[in-house]
């Protein structure tokens, strides 16, 4: 089972952490699941921006975004080259390395 990385965060995972996801998980269910609460303000449905990541490794292996997804990390904060939405990147075989940004196009949470 490929394992994600999360680099330290101050607000969602202030040590960092390592999680194991099903092939076929995205990301973002990945982290949920084992209790890392990224923002996901539209619920995974690919309408905003604020499960934002950098991927620090393993981009290649999550497919390419497609047309949808490239034009949401448009209004990213923070965007980068290997920027996803962890909605939209899905995990193979290949580990993953990520960062969460430290801010979103949110300004105000519900908690």
């Amino acid at each position: 089972m490929p394992v994600i990385t999360i680099l330290p965060n101050q607000e969602y995972c202030p040590e960092g952490a390592r999680v194991q996801a099903e092939r076929g998980t995205s990301i973002c269910e990945a982290l949920l699941e084992h209790g890392v609460a990224i923002e996901h303000a539209c619920e995974m449905s690919c309408a905003c921006t604020t499960c934002h990541v950098v991927v620090r490794k393993g981009y290649d292996s999550l497919g390419e975004p497609d047309e949808a997804e490239e034009d949401l990390l448009d209004r990213a904060w923070g965007l980068e080259p290997t920027s996803r939405l962890s909605c939209q990147a899905i995990v193979d075989d290949e580990d993953v390395t990520i960062e969460i940004p430290r801010y979103s196009i949110n300004h105000a949470k519900e908690k």
